[in-house]
């Protein structure tokens, strides 16, 4: 049906000051960075100052003993030396390996890098309509003002939904649905639509004005206060009254005692003298009659609670940020396990400060009646106050929370903004998919970590050990080249840590890439597998008297592999390597590889070039047994470690 004709429209707001363009705004802003990427910021950062450190140390060490080449290229080698060459390589394939895992559990990753968020998340925001509930919006109730069952408040808001042309949501749908159940269909062919006033947030109500041939009618639903605020009249069984203070009491009573036992509730209302009105606008909403409520009923999921208890035993808090009532969303929480004490509104959030609203997050885990802004911020303060914050929504109104979360969840059944804004998308609007991602997340995190802290260790450990020897010895412990191509081998004997087998403690918890546990962790382990080149390397001079450049070369270039991959196996886990913690057939195998290639490669055209050469099977048996004895002393260091960290991986 085509309709033409013209109006008049003021505008008061435009642009960024409009509530919509508030919402677009947040929407172009970039997505802040995420702890983890913040933690790869000062990792890198960290070694750029190692770097910037050792490369004039080691040049003025040498510079004396050897060329001005030589000791530059020495120095440059070692600053390469201390970089965990394939931390790319290896941060790109635990994230693919991660992202494929996840996808086989409902779980798909739009972006890499947020899968350490999602392992790391400490804190998930979540709306309570389809994440703690069915999302399947039933009519129940439809009752009169005192609170008893009428039909008539049912075809009076079957009309108004069936009539209205906005966009018709879940409550639009259950009403229909009941009306049609009860045998009601039919009103729909007595009635003519003259006009409409749509709904909006600041009215929290919606008018269609109806004709059935005798006279014209308005019928309104919408918000039990604002309702009640267009109402000065009330209709029982066919008889009107005004609205006294004691029956708008009573009514609130109603209403109040309805959410409290979980019931959406809206008040319908009409309006009969309107045949001389021609023009209608929000201005007619007045002097109405209230007809009663309708009760709608979204009960929570029965995996809510179990799945509640599980993500709290996983470390993760879970807080509510709804706009619905507070009574609705007290029943929920309280039936799904969440500490409903105390709950803040919107009206009150926004006369707090940041401060003031940080101390009621830090104890307050159900906030009511927000706007989209209102939830924004809230997540905004949480991930500022050093949480990971995963947020979960699937409406344009959760968009602002999505990109301000270290981690966006959304579902593949949202709205398109949602999804584009989302870093995850989960296939099911279940908790208990959700906690299989974020299983894998850590999962993922724990073998990337693994890699970083001990390339960092063992290099650094490599460094110092090759610094003291520079000084130490008429000639150079290991040749520039020697040094990129012994890093280069031991790095793909950990390219298969990606796939490697994790501890289930290690997953209990969440984790964050924390640069101070690294240094710790650096410069505890560094110096004890120095110290055992150290020895080694001394036996080989005054024991063993071998101090032939080339053969004392090809020794420390050996033994570093061998000793730094089979010390890969104490530094995996904060297990036994042998008894309690198995590594994957991938990594045995690799290291195995590693290994081998690492003896053959002096017998290679290789290792002639890089200046290698042949070693005695007495030396090599020496070897393993030197790193064997490494691999002891840094599992008991590893028990003092953990005993005063309280850390491992």
């Amino acid at each position: 049906m085509l309709h033409h004709g013209s109006a008049k429209g003021i505008v008061i707001k435009t642009s960024d000051n409009t509530y919509l363009g508030k919402i677009s705004h947040t929407l172009t802003n970039t997505k802040p960075k995420t702890s983890f990427e913040t933690g790869i910021e000062n990792i890198s950062r960290l070694l750029i100052h190692f770097m910037v450190v050792i490369v004039p140390i080691v040049f003025l060490l040498n510079a004396w003993k050897h060329d001005s080449i030589t000791a530059f290229t020495f120095a440059v080698a070692i600053a390469i030396c201390i970089t965990p060459l394939l931390l790319p390589v290896i941060l790109s394939s635990s994230l693919s390996k991660g992202a494929v895992n996840m996808s086989k559990k409902k779980t798909i990753v739009k972006k890499l890098d947020s899968i350490q968020s999602f392992g790391s998340m400490n804190i998930l925001c979540t709306d309570k309509t389809g994440t703690l509930t069915e999302d399947k919006i039933v009519l129940e109730k439809y009752l009169d003002i005192e609170g008893n069952e009428d039909a008539r408040i049912l075809k009076h808001a079957f009309l108004n939904s069936y009539f209205q042309t906005g966009l018709k949501g879940n409550i639009d749908a259950a009403v229909i649905t009941r009306a049609n159940k009860n045998g009601m269909e039919d009103l729909k062919d007595k009635y003519k639509k003259i006009d409409e006033i749509p709904f909006d947030f600041s009215r929290r109500r919606l008018s269609v004005i109806l004709d059935d041939g005798k006279k014209k009618q308005m019928i309104t639903k919408g918000a039990v206060e604002e309702i009640l605020n267009i109402c000065t009249l009330v209709d029982l069984k066919g008889e009107v009254s005004p609205i006294t203070r004691q029956i708008k009491s009573n009514i609130l009573k109603i209403s109040k005692s309805l959410n409290e036992e979980g019931f959406r509730v809206i008040a319908v209302c009409q309006k009969n003298d309107i045949n001389d009105i021609k023009k209608f606008d929000v201005s007619t909403e007045c002097n109405m009659v209230l007809l009663g409520f309708i009760g709608f009923l979204d009960p929570p999921k029965e995996s809510a609670k179990e799945s509640i208890e599980k993500l709290n035993k996983a470390g993760i808090r879970v807080i509510v940020l709804t706009g619905d009532n507070v009574e609705v969303t007290k029943c929920v929480c309280d039936k799904v396990g969440i500490n409903s004490k105390e709950i803040i509104v919107g009206s009150e959030i926004d006369k707090l400060t940041d401060l003031a609203l940080l101390r009621h997050l830090k104890r307050t885990n159900i906030f009511a009646k927000l706007s989209p802004i209102q939830k924004a911020r809230v997540v905004r303060l949480l991930k500022a106050s050093g949480n990971t914050v995963g947020y979960m929504g699937d409406g344009i109104n959760d968009s602002p929370s999505l990109l301000n979360s270290d981690v966006g969840i959304s579902v593949d059944t949202a709205v398109d903004i949602a999804k584009e804004a989302a870093d995850i998308i989960l296939l099911e609007k279940d908790l208990n998919v959700l906690l299989d991602g974020v299983t894998e997340g850590r999962r993922t995190f724990v073998n990337l970590m693994k890699y970083i802290k001990m390339a960092t260790s063992f290099n650094f450990g490599e460094v110092l050990s090759v610094m003291i020897g520079s000084v130490v010895l008429p000639f150079l412990p290991e040749t520039p080249i020697q040094l990129l191509v012994e890093g280069l081998l031991y790095d793909f004997g950990q390219m298969t840590l990606p796939f490697d087998n994790v501890d289930n403690e290690t997953l209990q918890k969440p984790k964050k890439l924390d640069i101070n546990s690294l240094k710790k962790f650096m410069f505890f382990m560094g110096p004890l597998s120095s110290l055992f080149d150290i020895i080694i390397f001394a036996f080989i001079w005054f024991v063993y008297g071998i101090k032939n450049a080339a053969t004392f070369q090809t020794i420390w270039f050996t033994y570093s592999i061998i000793s730094n991959l089979l010390g890969l196996y104490v530094i995996r886990t904060a297990k036994n390597p042998l008894k309690s913690s198995k590594a994957s057939a991938y990594v045995y195998l690799s290291t195995i590889i590693i290994i081998i290639a690492s003896l053959l490669v002096p017998y290679t055209i290789l290792g002639q070039a890089i200046g290698l050469v042949p070693i005695g099977g007495t030396i090599i048996m020496l070897l393993f047994a030197i790193s064997f004895a490494y691999c002891i002393v840094a599992s008991f260091a590893k028990k003092i470690y953990i005993k005063k960290y309280g850390e491992w991986i």
